[in-house]
């Protein structure tokens, strides 16, 4: 089942950087803030953070992975017109074994960031991949300087065993100095219990796929979390909204809750005014529920 998500979400995030690329996206007059919650306030972010022009990073040339017969180098950071940032790397197979090469996760400057990153290494051969990072995400969170690199890398054998995971891995580029975690969490506080925060900031009527709302998460509960969404409404009508984000322990990140058009055309509605939804929240190392939340509500103007 994760394989069949992650391939999905991997789908979806090319299809949105495609959609990039021809110069789409939302405009300004369909993005409204999420301003009141029955239960929560203005939470006291410092507000969008604002990026501003900083020099391109570089990395020294250095082993992220050893291990199991498969060595992986970072070796150097590349910027591409389309794809955006990224690392260049070499991986090596000295193995006797075929071995499909990933990502459990990946964080810039303490956000979760998705990467688009999957290699295919046979037996005794190297290969020259670039693990790219989610330009979208990146502004999102409002990271203009990419100062520290964090991943955790997998391998699976050709009957999708495991050979490893969660190799940890860091980078500190030459921005590392600048670089700039101040929270970009601005917007209506949703939920803020036992260590978990969730902010609500906008609602965006014209998304890729439809409609999205966009939350700040934060995570300092003392483990990996996960957190799905619950019986959604929109104006009174229920939903099947697309989100599910993982948030490492310590960490942030800014995603979106997707809302499909054809969702919103069943039940005839034009304009998100009332939202309903519940947060649940689970280990995502365990998958024990950690917590359910009450009926949250907002709205957006």
């Amino acid at each position: 089942m994760k394989k069949i998500i992650a391939s999905i979400l991997t789908v979806a995030t090319f299809a949105s950087f495609a959609f990039m690329a021809m110069g789409s996206g939302s405009s300004d007059d369909t993005t409204k803030d999420i301003v009141s919650s029955d239960n929560s306030a203005v939470a006291e972010g410092v507000g969008e953070v604002v990026s501003t022009a900083s020099s391109t990073p570089t990395i020294e040339e250095q082993v992220l992975v050893d291990t199991a017969g498969i060595k992986i180098t970072a070796k150097e950071y590349t910027t591409d017109s389309i794809w955006g940032d990224g690392i260049k790397l070499l991986i090596e197979n000295t193995s006797d074994s075929d071995y499909t090469i990933g990502c459990d996760a990946l964080i810039v400057n303490d956000y979760m960031i998705t990467d688009l990153f999957a290699c295919d290494i046979a037996a005794g051969k190297s290969a020259n991949e670039t693990m790219y990072l989610s330009s979208t995400e990146l502004n999102a969170a409002g990271i203009d300087s990419v100062g520290r690199i964090e991943m955790y890398f997998h391998a699976y054998d050709s009957n999708y065993s495991q050979i490893f995971s969660g190799e940890y891995a860091e980078i500190q580029t030459s921005e590392f100095s600048n670089m700039d975690t101040t929270p970009n969490d601005a917007g209506t506080e949703l939920y803020n219990e036992g260590g978990i925060r969730i902010v609500g900031k906008t609602v965006d009527e014209n998304s890729f796929w439809g409609t999205a709302i966009l939350l700040y998460v934060e995570n300092n509960s003392g483990r990996n979390v996960g957190i799905n969404v619950d019986n959604m409404s929109i104006n009174g009508f229920m939903m099947n909204p697309v989100f599910s984000t993982q948030v490492y322990d310590g960490k942030k990140a800014i995603d979106d809750i997707t809302i499909l058009s054809s969702d919103l055309e069943e039940n005839g509605i034009e304009s998100i005014e009332d939202v309903e939804l519940k947060f649940h929240i689970y280990d995502s190392d365990s998958y024990a529920t950690i917590a359910d939340s009450d009926p949250i509500v907002f709205s957006a103007q």
